[in-house]
């Protein structure tokens, strides 16, 4: 598997298939966003040998994400051809949740084990306020879709100061009480098109933890308090699931970091909160060999920096979350 230039082993790629969405949640996006238009994104069949090269790379793990990737019209295909590529042994899907109830059991099928369902508050009128015109209900459906599946889940919250940092975050880890899920909290991370929202209300981890062991119990560390992931796992009192808090503002996890991102019009993006890409859409429209793509991949994966600036004040400014992937 590739090497960085401080030895980490990058073995798991983040895939965009689209910088669109069909929601507009306010910590992501302005309300009237522009999309790229079809022909900058990469097609099923750039994208499928992009995957069959970064297996034959060695990496382990892709997931697949947006935008919203569920508005992929070959979104199955993709996730079947991610599955049978040689070493690839975990394929997910982030995505809001809103069509997986159609959608679970035809990826399931097609060979995806996991899926991480964005859902910042069970309140209804709350969630449209955040995603500025979601249901709650349809992603409660799309839960219950793929928990009957046997897909791995894994509920991402991100709290917002002020908006969402109370009781709602309560609700949702009060879920692993009854549900072998896993909660886990994500600081909301400053980027182009949104850093001044970002920025000021950023709900620290501690404070977060406070809060939720105040009023559901203390908080037991697992996994010997390692990460799991990019996520530092707890687990409350009598719970079948497990509370997490991916904290990369307050706790940096960049010496662990093992993924790299392929964003939807093909640039391979190699720290989520810094701008250095390498162009691989037009690699592959020049008439680059198999040979040619993984030598460029190895390249740009040996100068993978060694973690984010946003501690010198930093901010990502060519893209915003959903033109990357997350």
């Amino acid at each position: 598997m590739p090497l960085d230039q401080y030895q980490r082993n990058i073995d798991y790629v983040r895939i965009s298939l689209t910088d669109a969405c069909n929601l507009r949640c306010v910590y992501c996006m302005p309300e009237h966003m522009a999309f790229r238009r079809p022909a900058e994104l990469l097609t099923d069949a750039e994208l499928c040998r992009l995957i069959t090269i970064f297996a034959r790379l060695g990496f382990r793990k892709i997931r697949l994400t947006g935008g919203e990737p569920t508005l992929r019209p070959g979104l199955v295909n993709l996730v079947r051809h991610a599955a049978s590529q040689p070493g690839i042994r975990q394929v997910g899907l982030t995505t809001n949740g809103l069509m997986l109830d159609q959608l679970a059991q035809p990826l399931f099928d097609a060979g995806l084990t996991s899926v991480n369902v964005s859902l910042d508050t069970l309140d209804p009128a709350r969630f449209r306020a955040l995603t500025r015109w979601g249901n709650v209900r349809d992603v409660l459906e799309g839960l219950k879709a793929a928990a009957t599946t046997g897909l791995r889940l894994k509920l991402n919250a991100v709290p917002i100061r002020g908006v969402n940092d109370t009781g709602d975050a309560v609700a949702l880890a009060r879920l692993t009480l009854e549900h072998d899920w896993q909660v886990r909290f994500i600081e909301v991370m400053p980027f182009a098109n949104n850093a001044d929202f970002q920025t000021g209300h950023i709900l620290r981890e501690a404070e977060l933890r406070a809060r939720l062991e105040s009023e559901l119990g203390p908080l037991e560390p697992l996994h010997e308090g390692q990460l799991d992931g990019e996520a530092r796992m707890f687990r409350l009192p009598g719970a079948r699931g497990a509370v997490g808090f991916i904290s990369p503002v307050t706790s940096p996890f960049c010496a662990a970091c093992n993924r790299v991102r392929l964003t939807a019009d093909g640039r391979l993006r190699l720290c989520l909160l810094r701008d250095d890409e390498g162009d691989l859409r037009e690699l592959l429209r020049d008439g680059a060999t198999n040979h040619e793509v993984e030598t460029t991949l190895a390249t740009l994966i040996h100068r993978k920096p060694w973690g984010h600036g946003l501690a010198r004040d930093v901010i990502p400014a060519t893209r915003g979350m959903s033109e990357i992937g997350g």
